[in-house]
């Protein structure tokens, strides 16, 4: 016969269980980690490429200003274009919103080669603006790929928060990487050495053609003397 009380304690048990597994559930959804990154198209572009590399933001919550500067290997890259994805409503995909009593205050959004960087400081602005919480692309850097050798991407950013009414913005935690990008030497692609093989077989060819008529030249010449 089953024994009500420990028939009890183990519903309980059962319960408790899945009570703290859903809070640990909960938390782990809530407690993930704010990200800026500078995304590169690829790992391993070519010199002579062009090399796309996007600022993004993901897991950001009551997102209002942000100012990013983006640092790169001038002898490896030349800067061809920066583009700032801001206004979520002219930029799908982008960050921040604005209003058409509120656009967005852009401060700075330069990019230098002389330098090696590309500077973006804006805000949303006015207190009835919705702040941006979610994911998304804070810029685009497009680069020309000039020679062999790490890009040496920095990244270094800040976030703030929508001010509350009176009050100042407070900075956002967060964590700043970059993908790790190594330019390297174009490969010859196979009919490529295949055509170069035949250049080279076809110039020496000639080359020893050529070679030859001058020595039976030269031979009929001196059998012509002898006679």
């Amino acid at each position: 016969m089953n024994n009500p009380t420990k028939s009890t304690s183990k519903i309980i048990l059962t319960v408790l269980v899945c009570t703290l597994l859903s809070f640990n559930l909960v938390y782990s959804v809530s407690a993930q980690s704010t990200i800026v990154k500078a995304e590169a198209s690829t790992s391993q572009p070519r010199v002579g490429d062009t090399l796309t590399v996007n600022i993004k933001v993901s897991n950001v919550q009551n997102l209002f200003g942000v100012d990013v500067t983006l640092s790169w290997n001038q002898s490896v890259l030349t800067v061809i274009s920066a583009t700032s994805q801001l206004g979520v409503d002219s930029h799908p995909g982008g960050v921040l919103y604005e209003t058409s009593s509120y656009p967005i205050e852009v401060v700075d959004d330069t990019a230098s080669q002389s330098t090696g960087e590309y500077h973006l400081l804006a805000t949303s602005t006015g207190s009835s603006t919705p702040a941006f919480s979610g994911s998304g692309t804070i810029a685009t850097v497009t680069f020309n790929v000039t020679s062999a050798g790490p890009i040496g991407l920095v990244l270094a950013s800040e976030l703030s928060d929508h001010p509350a009414s009176g009050g100042t913005a407070n900075l956002i935690d967060h964590t700043d990487t970059v993908d790790s990008v190594t330019a390297v030497i174009p490969e010859f692609s196979s009919i490529t050495t295949i055509i170069v093989l035949v250049v080279l077989a076809t110039a020496t060819v000639a080359a020893v053609s050529t070679k030859l008529l001058k020595s039976r030249a030269s031979l009929s010449i001196k059998k012509a003397t002898n006679i």
